[in-house]
């Protein structure tokens, strides 16, 4: 079995504590490569050990965390769903950044891949516009990449809630304008988080846990809405490593993606970019969550593929 190591370090905010989570192969297993892993809104590290710890079985060491205002870095119920009062994107990059300093640290000589799902994904792309130079390739999983008067649109009724009811405010408008209507057609038979995959056990298990699902404060949407703008306009995309494979990948049933428009755009936009090494699989009948879909284990060994491929 993997170990498992636990720890908080300080926020970029100089606030908060933020929890991460490693997964260490074995003391018999050549180590390969770290994957560091950004997770989406409303949930946890912890929803990805299943996966960790496959990845950790077959030599690579993982590590994760819970972003700001998320699961076990929340150490003040007002904090939960909330990032900070402004630029709260540049601190979960910034504490990403941090995490990834440390890994650098502790293992100099391997590759580094950053693996960003949904909202994390869009971390994932703002990271590499920003640290263009820090991981050897990047994995994107669910994400999307939707038209700017939509993201426009969406920012600035963000940011009216935001100023008519503070960064702390309720974000439930801006949720059901944006989220909404993800779950037409696959329930509510089925819960209201039926659009993250087809295994009725995982979304029975997210609808009943806290911890997952709930609303964020409007702030949050803003800073993410802003996060999706920064990360599919042109001249930011042309700040990425050229060099950098990336795998990008979702269901093709994904509202996120727009049932698999999303990530086709943002295939193109890295291809126009002049990105060399750009893969795109869409999995058929797949939803939000690929990672905790009815056929993960294909896509687990896909994305084990992918990384021996690219980095050893």
């Amino acid at each position: 079995m993997p170990e498992q190591k636990e720890f908080y370090f300080p926020s970029s905010t100089g606030k908060n504590q933020i929890y991460v989570r490693m997964w260490i192969p074995d003391a018999d297993t050549d180590i390969k490569a770290t994957v560091q892993l950004s997770h989406g809104i409303a949930e946890g590290i912890d929803r990805y050990d299943d996966f960790a710890q496959f990845l950790a079985r077959n030599g690579y060491v993982v590590i994760g965390n819970d972003h700001l205002g998320h699961a076990k870095s929340v150490q003040d119920p007002k904090d939960k769903g909330f990032f900070a009062e402004e630029n709260g994107w540049a601190y979960v990059v910034a504490d990403l950044k941090g995490i990834y300093n440390q890994v650098k640290e502790l293992f100099p000589d391997l590759p580094h891949v950053l693996l960003g799902h949904s909202m994390g994904s869009f971390l994932a792309r703002t990271y590499i516009i920003k640290y263009p130079n820090d991981f050897d390739a990047c994995i994107i999983s669910g994400t999307g990449n939707q038209a700017k008067i939509v993201v426009g649109t969406g920012y600035a009724v963000a940011q009216s809630l935001v100023n008519r009811l503070g960064p702390r405010g309720d974000g439930t408008t801006i949720n059901n304008l944006s989220m909404g209507g993800y779950n037409k057609g696959f329930g509510p038979k089925n819960g209201p988080s039926a659009w993250l995959t087809r295994d009725q056990d995982v979304v029975t298990a997210y609808d009943a846990n806290p911890d997952y699902g709930y609303v964020a404060c409007c702030s949050v949407y803003r800073d993410m809405l802003g996060g999706i703008k920064l990360v599919t306009d042109k001249k930011n995309i042309a700040k990425v490593n050229k060099n950098m494979p990336i795998l990008i990948f979702s269901g093709d049933q994904d509202p996120v993606g727009e049932k698999g428009k999303g990530p086709k755009k943002a295939y193109k936009a890295y291809k126009k970019a002049g990105v060399k090494d750009v893969t795109l699989t869409l999995y058929p009948g797949g939803r939000h969550e690929m990672l905790n879909e009815i056929n993960k284990e294909q896509v687990y060994d896909d994305i084990l593929k992918w990384i021996q491929a690219k980095v050893g």
